[in-house]
This record gives C-alpha cells, structure tokens and sequence, in this order.
C-alpha cells in the first residue's frame, strides 16, 4: 500500500461516525441499502458526506440500485490497511 493512500485511508478513520460505520459494515458481511441512516443520530445529508468521504479512501464500494445506493466494504483494502498499520 502507498503512502498516499494509507494517508487517505487514517483521515477517513478520523471521525467517530465513519469508524461506526465500518464497524456496521464489518459486521454486517454484506451490502447495507439506507440502513446505515438508521444507525447514527445524524441527518441523512450528513451521513451521506461520511460515506461519500469513506468512498473516496476506498474502504467502502457503493452500487446504485434503483433510487438507493448500497455500501459495502472493501475487505481487500481493509486486510492491506491492517498490514502496513502492523508494519509501521
């Protein structure tokens, strides 16, 4: 893993509410379709921003199905993620 993306990956760690919601996705071993919403005490809005964040890293695929879009993660990255945070 780069350094680029490895940094890209922490700054998107670095808020409560996406952490939550990786642990959610973690757990859930499957695509999440507007139930992470449900999940945290924020606005739709806002949880579509910490989503939209945790794309941009990498750590979460979204797929647009019909009028939502599901989340799923990307558990390939995630095991490169906890390799190079082993190794430092």
């Amino acid at each position: 893993m780069e350094a680029e993306q490895f940094s890209k990956i922490c700054k998107a760690l670095g808020h409560p509410a996406r952490v939550r919601i990786i642990d959610y996705l973690k757990e859930a071993d499957t695509c999440i379709c507007g139930e992470i919403v449900n999940l945290l005490p924020l606005a739709q809005s806002t949880v579509s921003q910490h989503l939209k964040i945790l794309k941009e890293s990498g750590l979460v695929k979204g797929e647009i199905e019909g009028p939502r879009t599901c989340y799923c993660l990307d558990r390939t990255l995630m095991d490169l993620f906890k390799y190079k945070v082993n190794d430092l």
